[in-house]
């Protein structure tokens, strides 16, 4: 495993991590997910991440239980959870201080931990006043329930003001970023956060680097029986898989096999090492529901390792889709 520190921070998370988004709760059972998060914790996996939201909670108790099982050294492991969805009363969602603090006890109990290493504000919250947000985070970090906090899809300009208003205050803003990176969305990650990575030292832990499993191939030839987009409540996904994008982006799928195929592993395996050879990506968070996935992932740390000039030029000629930098006018 190889271990990347996480933004300008001496935190040192897992390239590779585990998720607990759709199956920890839902699904798959206790016993599965016991399977999948030992099997990362064997292959030196230490960053595993969750939220209120997922399977309305029953992800993070899940997770605990497991660890619990497992016996492993909390200290050992990097844990995250995200707030903003945590049920349907009025004062259940967002980010006011309320929900921060009670959201992130109830949280902390169906984890079963005295705190998290990583807590993120799961989407921005347009009604609640960014200063009363970093407030109730550094609250939670004086109480030592929380060690960093940061963001989740919150675009580099609400990013920044929160670490202006942080700074103002004299306390700490958010340290990472959890936002949706892959092949086939790339746009905000290399464009609008370009200025982030340097200027305030942003730490990435990405999500769906697989586009919610279609750049593993699976949905070439239609919608498999088994597969995500045919799950009940996904419903979405599949309407986009079938659309004009999906089936733009399908076709960016089947160029690029070849490319795996040179390389011998598999496509899923291909963009996991993509993902890997940005610099600007502390951790991929990658999703498993049997064990053997979670082994098969592992294997794109040696993948990347041989994502050459050559083979990267290749990729983007299959994917076409390289975002335009920031123009620079002064080189006009």
């Amino acid at each position: 495993m190889e271990y990347r520190y996480l933004g300008r921070s001496g935190l040192k998370v897992s390239a590779l991590s585990l998720g607990a988004w759709v199956t920890y709760g839902g699904q798959v059972g206790e016993q599965i997910a016991y399977e999948c998060m030992t099997e990362a914790y064997d292959n030196g996996v230490n960053f595993f991440d969750n939220a209120e939201v997922y399977a309305d909670g029953k992800a993070e108790t899940v997770m605990g239980n497991v660890i619990q099982q497992a016996g492993w050294k909390r200290s050992d492991l990097v844990i995250s959870t995200k707030i903003f969805w945590g049920g349907n009363g009025p004062n259940d969602k967002g980010l006011s201080r309320k929900h921060i603090m009670e959201g992130t006890d109830a949280a902390l109990e169906r984890l079963q931990m005295d705190y998290v290493d990583l807590l993120f504000c799961h989407r921005p919250d347009l009604h609640t006043p960014v200063e009363e947000t970093v407030r109730a985070m550094n609250t939670l970090i004086e109480q030592g329930k929380v060690f960093y906090w940061g963001t989740s899809e919150w675009s580099a300009v609400q990013i920044m003001e929160a670490h202006r208003v942080a700074k103002d205050l004299g306390l700490i803003g958010p340290l990472m970023e959890q936002p949706q990176y892959n092949m086939l969305h790339r746009e905000r990650f290399e464009v609008e956060y370009s200025r982030l990575y340097s200027e305030i030292g942003l730490g990435t832990t990405i999500w769906s680097p697989l586009a919610s499993g279609l750049l593993t191939g699976k949905y070439n030839d239609g919608i498999p029986e088994q597969s995500r987009a045919a799950e009940p409540g996904y419903e979405w996904l599949r309407e986009r898989f079938e659309g004009q994008e999906g089936r733009d982006a399908i076709e960016k799928v089947k160029r690029l096999a070849p490319i795996a195929a040179d390389l011998g592993c598999s496509l899923a395996q291909l963009a996991l090492a993509w993902c890997l050879k940005n610099p600007n990506v502390s951790t991929v968070i990658t999703g498993a529901s049997r064990a053997s996935q979670v082994t098969e992932n592992m294997k794109a740390l040696g993948i990347a390792k041989q994502l050459d000039a050559d083979v990267m030029e290749q990729i983007e000629a299959a994917l076409q889709n390289k975002p335009t930098p920031e123009h620079d006018f002064r080189e006009n």
